[in-house]
């Protein structure tokens, strides 16, 4: 009888020392496994700080501005490039100087028909002949009528050699009877509108010349090299939509917004 209440109680004992086996067991595992852990994460804690600083080591400073410069597309064969500029009425200087002369030539006449019908003639006509009859040929005031009708006579040949109309860009002539010109101002607001729908630009400065387009850009958000390579192929695409005879070259330069205060 004693044997199996000995055999009992052996084999109650037998579970608690074998759970504080375990538990102890379990401790120490726990225990070796969260050092393991600990070092594993500090060692990539490491390595992602070392990669960290060695990639913002390498990283370059943010940039400021980004520019680019590009020479005008080539004219295809089947786009009339020739196509000569307009030319102005010269509608003001033609109708002061037809005032002018109309008026010296009425007065003039009017004084020889006055003269010629046994009247004396004008005062200023008297004083005039006289002046040029006695004063000689370099005396101050003869020498500065002399320059000023000079000026008058060059200002009116560049007037009468040059085309005029500057702001007028001409285009491509679709119809052999029709001509037509693009406003400078027209062209830089066109461009403008489509320089805005790139992303990042804040605000657009475009001025549109004969011979060269210059956009400056200012871009809150996005690498500056992104934005002015978007805004070059998006302007390229506007000035080949514009039709013009003799495309512009292209100009754009894109930097960040200035610190307030």
């Amino acid at each position: 009888m004693s044997e199996p209440q000995r055999s009992e109680g052996t084999t109650q004992r037998l579970p608690v020392i074998e759970k504080t086996a375990d538990k102890t067991a379990d401790k120490t595992a726990d225990k070796a496994s969260e050092k393991t852990a600990d070092n594993a994460s500090g060692k990539a804690a490491e390595e992602a700080d070392a990669t960290a600083g060695g990639t913002a080591g390498d990283r370059e400073p943010d940039q400021s501005a980004s520019a680019a410069a590009y020479d005008p597309p080539p004219v295809l064969d089947d786009e009339n490039g020739g196509e000569k500029r307009f030319w102005s009425a010269r509608r003001i200087p033609a109708g002061v100087l037809a005032v002018l002369l109309l008026g010296g030539a009425g007065l003039l006449l009017y004084d020889v028909v006055a003269v010629r019908a046994d009247r004396p003639a004008m005062a200023w006509r008297r004083s005039l002949a006289r002046e040029l009859a006695e004063r000689p040929l370099d005396d101050v005031w003869v020498l500065v009528g002399a320059g000023v009708a000079v000026l008058l006579g060059l200002w009116l040949l560049v007037l009468a050699a040059t085309p005029g109309l500057r702001d007028v860009l001409p285009m491509r002539r679709v119809h052999p009877r029709v001509r037509a010109g693009l406003h400078r101002g027209a062209a830089a607001l066109a461009l403008r509108d489509r320089a805005m729908e790139v992303s990042g630009v804040r605000s657009v400065r475009v001025r549109a010349g004969r011979k060269r387009v210059d956009v400056r850009a200012v871009s809150h958000f996005r690498e500056l090299d992104e934005v002015r390579a978007d805004l070059d192929a998006t302007l390229a695409d506007g000035i080949r939509g514009l039709g013009l005879s003799r495309p512009p070259a292209l100009s754009v330069h894109v930097r960040r917004p200035g610190r307030k205060g």
